[in-house]
């Protein structure tokens, strides 16, 4: 199955810096979108961190051999991250969101830790794969927040899990399923989700045309970036778009 695949980041309509950093290896079967968080360029250092280590995927095997693969090298940036906060002092905080995709023989997995975002639009259907590892998630599960009051919550900007924090190995989510033709996905930072709402999203996700094959179409990944900069999007802003045909 042909998966062709964009991506793009801005630092968005307020922000001087991008903290966010993505990577797009469809040689590989892999994607990823990594958000950083921490003062003092240690944003755009755990971010930058993560992607670099797992530039280092090596292609083959199936999509578990690829996740597992993923797992290990998220495990050198969360050790390296670790490194790198001690090394600025006791209240250093040197972290990263993750969210990777990978693709091998019909089948995908997503691996993630963060809020950052993968969707799976199919058949004029979004739907979100990842579940948030953040304070306003755990009180929506609790039935304390309701979903429309999540994004104008006081501490929606709080993760409880980051590549870089706590113990000696990092917790990864994973699911999985069957890639069908037509699937598109979408990997993106909290910037964007933040912005523009689910119909937004899924509408501008949709096909217009392969920009791979000459047709000059605008890609989806820069369609979604423009409409989130449209609205003044507060935060960094990562998409990246994965089509399989």
């Amino acid at each position: 199955m042909r998966l062709v695949s964009w991506a793009a980041t801005d630092a968005g309509s307020v922000r001087k810096a991008n903290q966010d950093a993505c990577l797009a290896r469809p040689e590989t079967g892999l994607w990823a979108v990594a958000d950083g968080a921490g003062g003092h360029q240690a944003g755009e250092i755990a971010s930058a961190t993560v992607i670099a280590a797992l530039a280092q995927v090596a292609p083959g095997g199936d999509a578990a051999a690829l996740a597992a693969e993923v797992h290990r090298r998220i495990d050198e940036a969360h050790t390296a991250l670790r490194a790198e906060a001690a090394r600025r002092g006791r209240d250093a905080l040197v972290a990263s969101t993750v969210a990777a995709l990978v693709a091998a023989g019909g089948r995908y997995r997503c691996l993630w830790a963060g809020d950052s975002r993968i969707y799976l639009l199919r058949a004029g259907q979004l739907r979100q794969l990842t579940r948030d590892h953040s304070l306003v998630q755990d009180m929506i599960d609790a039935g304390v927040l309701m979903p429309e009051q999540a994004e104008r919550h006081p501490r929606a900007n709080v993760i409880t899990r980051a590549i870089g924090i706590d113990g000696e190995r990092v917790a990864l989510d994973e699911t999985e399923g069957e890639i069908c033709p037509g699937d598109r996905f979408l990997l993106c930072s909290d910037g964007l989700t933040k912005t523009l709402d689910a119909a937004i999203i899924a509408d501008l996700l949709a096909d217009r045309g392969d920009p791979a094959d000459g047709s000059g179409a605008v890609s989806p990944v820069d369609r979604l970036i423009a409409a989130a900069l449209e609205r003044r999007a507060s935060d960094n802003v990562t998409a990246v778009a994965v089509a399989a045909g």
